[in-house]
């Protein structure tokens, strides 16, 4: 189950991103996090924690739940 919901919203990031035209390595500088790690959230490989959905959440310009809205 954790890694349907984690492949969900890492496609979700990936989708909200490309929207923005923008590269792994750009919203990996918008969070302060590195691209290899936004890649890894892409393909639900990471368990991503609060803080860190907040900080993708921000770089995105979106609200939390805007986030969550189109998964599951």
């Amino acid at each position: 189950m954790g890694t349907n919901i984690q492949a969900a919203l890492g496609a979700r990031i990936r989708k909200l991103r490309k929207e923005k035209n923008w590269s792994q390595e750009d919203l990996a500088a918008a969070c302060g996090m590195h691209w290899t790690y936004i890649g890894q959230v892409e393909r639900g490989e990471r368990n991503l924690t609060l803080q860190s959905i907040q900080t993708i959440s921000k770089a995105l310009g979106i609200t939390i739940v805007e986030l969550f809205g189109g998964v599951g």
